[in-house]
């Protein structure tokens, strides 16, 4: 059977959806997988084995459902479930399944506070779209594979950095799903531990910022790695902290310990930190992650994806952190390793 599977972005929502696609190729017999993806994600699902063929969108629509209808293909999958995917769909003409978006109980949820969400996870929601072949969860968690030459060596790092690190996700779509940089500075303090700063080109100038503020402990690595290569460093790290972005699911697929830091949006739209549950069974119970929210906020999940700016112009969700707090899960991951810089 040949499947085309559809998620168009992002990195962290594509990352979420890998093991729909690991079950679905390895539970189902002959699949023949192929994933649809924008081309400017490329990198996420590049060497992942379990795809057998990629296409990308690059504002190609037309040409792309030509090509997609040469394929002949017995089943679409839907793990993004908009207009584009719709109009892909009904070009195609074959039998299509599709996830549970929420998307009311998500405007429910952020515009009236009112919380009808499932309470199941958006991976195990993408499970549930391949039910009718008999598809389940496995177990095993997110995906996410790195070629060897995108492997990054330990000497591309600072000495002091050399026997461990924190690395520290700076980065994120949204103003609202980031930390300020005087909350960072002030984070990376409390850490008696070598940070390594991981985000994109972007984020070099916050990143400049925040080094600065213990030039010998925090080493800026953002916009001097590429998307793989950033997923190396998140790899190596004895422990993950990380807003609501890519990276963050990155480092479940690596089976990090991660302090999730949550502003405009929260776990309460089903989006936590996501491992497997094999991995969660051997941990024997054991905290893996731990969500960082302000506690009380009735404004809290403002929107599902982050805004520009604060739409109460207080930014408590992120102003009222407690660093402490934070500071104190990272000393719990480091366990008896902690040691100072």
């Amino acid at each position: 059977m040949k499947f085309l599977v559809i998620r168009f972005s992002s990195i962290g929502d594509i990352v979420l959806t890998t093991p729909a696609i690991r079950c679905l190729k390895q539970q189902v017999a002959d699949a023949e997988v192929h994933f649809l993806t924008k081309l400017s994600f490329k990198a996420v699902t590049a060497h992942n084995p379990y795809i057998d063929k990629f296409y990308y969108y690059d504002d190609n629509l037309a040409l792309l459902i030509k090509e997609l209808r040469s394929e002949g293909y017995d089943y679409i999958i839907d793990l993004h479930k908009n207009l584009r995917t719709l109009r892909i769909k009904l070009a195609l003409n074959v039998e299509s399944y599709s996830y549970n978006k929420e998307s009311l109980q998500k405007f429910l949820l952020t515009k009236l506070r009112l919380n009808f969400m499932s309470g199941r996870h958006i991976t195990l929601r993408c499970l549930d779209a391949m039910a009718r072949f008999n598809v389940q969860d496995d177990g095993r968690g997110l995906d996410y594979f790195i070629r060897p030459g995108d492997r990054v060596a330990i000497s591309d790092l600072p000495l002091s950095h050399s026997m461990g690190y924190v690395a520290m996700v700076i980065g994120a779509s949204f103003y609202t799903k980031k930390l300020p940089v005087h909350k960072l500075q002030q984070l990376c303090l409390t850490i008696g531990y070598p940070i390594v700063l991981v985000g994109g080109k972007e984020d070099v100038p916050e990143g400049e910022k925040i080094a600065a503020a213990d030039p010998a402990k925090i080493y800026n690595a953002c916009g001097k790695f590429n998307l793989n290569e950033s997923a190396d460093i998140v790899r190596n790290a004895k422990v993950v902290i990380s807003h609501d972005t890519g990276l963050q699911y990155i480092a479940c697929a690596f089976n990090k310990p991660v302090v999730a830091i949550w502003g405009g949006t929260s776990p309460r739209l089903d989006v936590e930190p996501f491992y497997g549950y094999r991995y969660l069974e051997a941990s024997q119970n054991k905290a893996v992650y731990k969500n960082m929210l302000v506690p009380g906020l009735k404004c809290q999940p403002c929107s599902n994806f982050g805004t520009a700016t604060c739409p109460l112009g207080h930014f408590n969700c992120m102003e009222q952190q407690d660093l402490g707090k934070i500071k104190n899960a990272v000393d719990l991951f480091l366990g008896s390793g902690n040691r100072k810089t």
